[in-house]
């Protein structure tokens, strides 16, 4: 059976920095991702990895001050979140696919419960 369980997620103030962790169980993933979602809005895309973390993807608003990488010996991916802002607050997903990375929701396969992450000002 394939679960998906963020962690780390919690309560920072804006410049803080958090870092959240997904570990996968069942089986291995080409790719993963992470994604938001804020009240009253769709779920977004964050930041994408591919199997050998050789390649990286992520959302404008992020660059430069999240990080997506993983650890395929713990079959885990995990996102560095510096600087934080209140716009940041939302529930965090993990996903994964046999795929391609990408920014697609559609595209992923498996999805996490899901972590908050509130920012205050």
């Amino acid at each position: 059976q394939v679960q998906l369980v963020e962690s780390g997620g919690g309560s920072v103030q804006a410049g803080g920095s958090l870092r959240l962790s997904c570990a996968a169980s069942g089986r291995t993933f080409s790719a993963m991702g992470w994604f938001r979602q804020a009240p009253g809005k769709e779920r977004e895309f964050v930041a994408a990895i591919n199997w050998r973390g050789s390649s990286t993807y992520s959302e404008d608003s992020v660059k430069g001050r999240f990080t997506i990488s993983r650890d395929n010996a713990k079959n885990t991916v995990y996102l560095q979140m510096n600087s934080l802002k209140p716009e940041d607050t939302a529930v965090y997903y993990c996903a994964a696919t046999g795929g391609r990375a990408t920014s697609r929701t559609g595209e992923y396969d498996y999805w996490g419960q899901g972590t908050q992450v509130t920012v205050s000002s």
